[in-house]
């Protein structure tokens, strides 16, 4: 099934009646939606009140909760503490996880990364991809020689030409700002499939930034950026500019991700499905169960 997500950018007053999110906008018009069918709401403005019984509600069917900050980017992320009935035991299996086994994830990891990278360039710009095909193929246990950094070099010279010495930046010119926004939704949908997998989104299998709340999200949304950078190349080729600043319009445009279609382990099925699966078999490689995770392919 798939999920809704809701966004929230004006005024309003969000609780809950008859296991119903209750929406009263500025004008006092009511809308209503069913808890069960929504799986991520982004709150965009300091004019949006929140009950506690709805936040109830949607932390106990799983929903992602996103805040966005004053400059309209999202800053922080609110999951259910418990997602899954075997949840202690995958805990459990996660920390005891050994280093050869973390080394052997992210290799996977970084091969996929690269490789829906090189689809990406060639499918949006045509691009030589010879190079980036090679380094994905000598990706190493750990990636000890670094190809994923070597590889996005080359990838975003090449996707951007028309930007002098374009670098992905947070705080870098257009459309860093779209990818911000992009890769911050992506998260959401990670984490919020890490916890319904049982696991802990703080413990990575590579990053492990002592601030960072959601290392093993990062770890696992890599190979899915591309398709993120897909959507942002398919909205900048629409509107024939890079913006300043996200409308409304070019926000509505984003948050599609989590619907967007991934083919993945022989069939095609919606983001945020494909990160469910690739969240349980990460599950299964700590179990024990196999040592293969299941990523999409661009």
């Amino acid at each position: 099934m798939i999920k809704r997500t809701l966004y929230f950018g004006n005024q309003a007053y969000l609780s809950l009646k008859d296991n119903q999110l209750v929406i009263k906008k500025r004008d006092d018009e009511i809308v209503t939606a069913a808890i069960e069918d929504i799986a991520y709401i982004i709150l965009d403005s300091p004019q949006i009140t929140v009950t506690n019984a709805l936040l109830g509600a949607l932390l106990e069917n799983n929903c992602a909760i996103i805040n966005c900050d004053k400059t309209h980017l999202p800053s922080g992320l609110l999951l259910p503490l418990s997602g899954n009935t075997l949840q202690s035991e995958r805990f459990q299996a996660q920390i005891e996880a050994s280093l050869p086994l973390k080394k052997q994830l992210w290799q996977q990891t970084v091969q996929q990364k690269i490789l829906n990278q090189a689809a990406i360039l060639k499918a949006t710009r045509n691009a030589e991809i010879g190079n980036m095909t090679a380094w994905a193929n000598s990706v190493r246990s750990g990636d000890v020689d670094n190809r994923e950094a070597v590889a996005a070099a080359y990838y975003w010279k090449e996707m951007f030409l028309d930007i002098s010495d374009f670098v992905r930046d947070r705080n870098g010119v257009p459309p860093n700002n779209m990818l911000n926004y992009g890769y911050a939704i992506l998260r959401g949908v990670v984490a919020r499939a890490l916890v319904s997998s049982g696991l802990l989104p703080t413990l990575g299998i590579h990053h492990h930034n002592r601030y960072n709340a959601y290392c093993l999200a990062d770890d696992i949304m890599e190979p899915y950026r591309p398709i993120v950078d897909k959507l942002a190349i398919d909205i900048l080729t629409e509107i024939k500019e890079y913006p300043k600043d996200l409308s409304t319009d070019i926000k509505a445009k984003i948050l599609q991700i989590p619907v967007l279609d991934c083919f993945i382990n022989g069939e095609r099925r919606p983001l945020m499905n494909a990160v469910a699966t690739t969240t349980a078999s990460l599950a299964k490689c700590y179990m024990g169960v196999t040592k293969k995770l299941i990523y999409p392919e661009v």
